[in-house]
């Protein structure tokens, strides 16, 4: 028998962290399985890995970085990760339930142009601050749609800013489907988009007067609108040939991302970086 859905939190946890396949952190309970599993009770899912991609959005420098992160279920309400963050799901659904719903509180830190900035015009405009976003998440999966335990799953984040950095407001549409291919294996398709506002585009993707005599790029008012639209493949293979039992589970997933309209047109990205944006990623996990 093939694994069910519920029996991928070790695949879950860095896909999430590495590359922000925020909609695979959406749990889909499938019908109970025929023998109990360390994901019938609380568990708590570590994992740390390494990823190679731009050192920051529209960059066209590619840097290497650890991640590291958790997810689990603690008295019935799930914790899963986001990048650099996490969600709290507050709806227990019975858990053969043909539809699931989430929703509840998420939140991530970013750091885009806070570190690693290897470009000297775009080092010239200043180290950013970085973001502490806060919101809620809501999202639907239908289960057992081509087999018994894989899931289609449909979510949205909606956070702000509430660290005083870009002070903008980021809208995250997710649609992911994931499935089991044996025991030990598993593997995930999420496409993604961003939606931010006009303080975000400014603060990322604008270049003031100041900023143009520091960096000699052109001066840039970017506005509101859909950043970036992205495609994440994810893979995971359980060490020890069985997803359901915990253990380690070996991740690894790519992920392309191409900046739209005036951020791929902002100076910073069409004169010293890039619209394409590919990232990379491998890590270990560990179920408990």
């Amino acid at each position: 028998m093939t694994p069910s859905i519920r029996h991928f939190g070790p695949f879950l946890i860095l896909p999430s962290l590495l590359i922000g396949s925020a909609a695979l952190a959406q749990e889909a309970p499938p019908p109970p399985p025929a023998r109990p599993t360390i994901f019938d009770r609380d568990y708590l899912t570590v994992g740390a890995g390494a990823a190679y991609g731009p050192g920051y959005e529209g960059s066209d420098s590619y840097v290497v970085y650890p991640v590291a992160g958790f997810l689990g279920r603690i008295g019935g309400f799930t914790i899963s990760p986001r990048p650099a963050g996490l969600a709290i799901d507050l709806i227990r659904d019975p858990r053969d339930a043909r539809v699931s719903f989430t929703a509840g509180p998420v939140g991530r830190l970013r750091f885009d142009r806070s570190r690693q900035i290897r470009d000297p015009a775009v080092a010239a405009l200043g180290q950013l601050d970085t973001a502490i976003e806060i919101g809620g998440n809501v999202g639907i999966s239908i289960n057992r749609i081509t087999n018994p335990y894989d899931s289609l799953s449909f979510g949205v984040d909606m956070r702000w800013d509430v660290n005083g950095a870009h002070r903008g407001r980021v809208i995250v549409p997710t649609i992911s489907f994931l499935s089991p291919v044996s025991r030990a294996a598993g593997v995930a398709l999420t496409v993604t988009a961003e939606h931010v506002d006009d303080n975000y585009a400014n603060y990322y993707f604008g270049v003031t007067p100041a900023g143009r005599a520091r960096s000699g790029l052109p001066v840039y008012d970017a506005h509101s609108g859909f950043k970036n639209a992205s495609a994440t493949l994810i893979c995971a293979y359980d060490l020890n040939g069985d997803l359901t039992d915990g253990g380690f589970v070996l991740v690894a997933g790519l992920s392309y991302s191409r900046l739209l309209g005036n951020f791929a047109t902002s100076p910073i990205v069409s004169l010293r970086g890039a619209k394409d944006q590919l990232i990379s990623a491998v890590g270990l996990a560990y179920t408990f």
